[in-house]
């Protein structure tokens, strides 16, 4: 069974900085690609990042780069996101996720097959 736990959301101002993690347990993390999605109140959940399971290559929303980078740890099977320069646009819930197969590559969420919970992150004006 397949579990990913996010941590590290909270209250931040415009402009703040947060770190988000996700811990992944129950398969070989080293061979999925790992992606981060958001979902604000009254809009539909959207694609944030995502990073390759070797973490040679990463993908961003328009909306987030430059300003996000998502990284990974396969010796600690965690996947972060270091959000910067944070806009009140960029309060939602944010979920971890992964695909349902290893060596693919998706930023589509259709294409997730495993989700955390979710973390609040709220950024003030």
């Amino acid at each position: 069974q397949v579990q990913l736990v996010e941590s590290g959301g909270g209250l931040v101002q415009a402009g703040g900085s947060l770190r988000l993690s996700c811990a992944a347990s129950g398969r070989t993390f080293s061979s999925y690609t790992m992606d981060w999605f958001r979902q604000a109140p009254g809009k539909e959940r959207e694609f944030v990042a995502a990073i390759r399971w070797s973490g040679d290559r990463t993908y961003y929303a328009d909306s987030v780069k430059g300003r996000f980078t998502i990284a990974r740890d396969n010796a600690k099977n965690t996947v972060y996101l270091q959000m910067n320069s944070l806009k009140p646009e960029d309060t939602a819930v944010y979920y971890c996720a992964a695909p349902g197969s290893s060596y693919i590559t998706s930023q589509v969420m259709g294409a997730m097959a495993y989700w955390g919970q979710g973390t609040q992150v709220t950024v003030s004006s």
